[in-house]
């Protein structure tokens, strides 16, 4: 745990193979991963559900989320991921450049505007990505076959990258397979390149996506979920 924030400073990421979930945090998101339908988008809307507000404010996770995104983060996004033989997709390289607010302000530096399941989301300049962090949480053991995330490490540093630009670093770069078994987590800074392929093994590959920040927002733009979900109570 330690070397966690070395390693999103240096490479954008970090796997945590160590159980972030307590057995019964477990069994009830297999209980609500069991009702979704997430489908090749994801679910989302995920913080709508109190037990996914309890999650994401949980005592261990807020603790290890604060070192690392400074004082009261708080949740703002949440998305439910799974690959299945009835949804098994690949996701080209890209960067999550979007983030959920309540309602569309004009605001200098922020655009442009899309709607994603009803909530309005909006691209901010990259210092506010920088600053945030996603929490991959998985339910299940992915391995090489299940179609895991992969990555460019140290991509992020790049800010906002042209897509005309990603296939030259794809050639620069090594990418990284990030293998994770159940119940353990990836951290990753939203710049950082990532893909996945389809599952070549097609079964549940499921994975709860939090992503937190600890700062407002300019000029009356606000978080989509921010009062909503509460303040982590580490």
């Amino acid at each position: 745990m330690s070397a966690i924030p070395q390693q999103l400073d240096a490479r954008g990421f970090a796997i945590v193979d160590g159980p972030l979930l307590s057995p019964e945090q477990l069994t009830e998101l297999e209980r609500l991963a069991a009702s979704a339908q997430p489908g090749e988008g994801g679910q989302r809307n995920l913080l709508d559900l109190p037990e996914i507000q309890a999650l994401a404010n949980s005592g261990p996770l807020c603790r290890l989320v604060e070192s690392l995104v400074g004082p009261k983060p708080f949740a703002v996004r949440a998305i439910l991921f799974d690959k299945t033989p009835d949804a098994n997709w690949k996701v080209a390289w890209h960067q999550d450049l979007t983030i959920a607010v309540l309602e569309r302000l004009e605001v200098e530096g922020f655009g442009p505007w899309s709607t994603k399941a009803g909530v309005i989301h909006v691209q901010p300049p990259a210092e506010y990505l920088d600053e945030m962090l996603a929490v991959r949480l998985h339910l299940d053991e992915c391995g090489p076959n299940n179609g895991p995330l992969r990555v460019l490490p140290g991509s992020h540093r790049a800010g906002k990258i042209p897509e005309d630009q990603i296939p030259a670093l794809r050639r620069q770069q090594t990418e990284e397979v990030c293998c994770v078994p159940k119940g353990g987590a990836i951290f990753m800074r939203p710049l950082l390149l990532h893909a996945s392929s389809p599952a070549a093994v097609p079964a549940h590959r499921r994975v709860i996506h939090i992503e937190y920040a600890s700062r407002s927002l300019p000029d009356g733009l606000r978080w989509r979920w921010h009062g909503t979900s509460a303040v982590c109570a580490a």
